[in-house]
């Protein structure tokens, strides 16, 4: 069974912190993912943006993104190459979890996602 926030009901916190762990700690991509999220709580980014500020190619930021909107983690506005794109409600509320994470994986290893 694939879990997704989409089938994951506001209620369950333990099925909603499974899932923030194994897109960003679980998956090998998890360590962009996370890059990704903290340059959208700053501003919104189209693609193109997004992988000079964060400096990997455009098409794994295209992979990203699309993993983290199948996952309702960001939104998007707008079409094809110009489309920005913004962290999700749901991420929002979430938020927490999300930075229980990144300081977690700061903590347990040399990599620092933040300055």
């Amino acid at each position: 069974m694939r879990l997704s926030v989409r089938a994951i009901q506001a209620d369950c916190p333990l099925q909603i912190k499974r899932l923030l762990w194994f897109l960003f700690a679980g998956t090998r991509g998890g360590s962009n993912r996370i890059r990704i999220v903290l340059a959208l709580k700053k501003q919104s980014y189209n693609m193109h943006q997004l992988a000079n500020e964060i400096g990997i190619d455009y098409k794994s930021i295209q992979h990203h993104l699309r993993v983290l909107e199948r996952n309702n983690l960001i939104t998007s506005s707008g079409q094809k190459y110009a489309a920005q794109y913004f962290i999700s409600t749901f991420l929002e509320i979430h938020l927490n979890v999300f930075e229980e994470i990144v300081t977690k994986l700061e903590n347990n290893s040399l990599v620092k996602f933040r300055e």
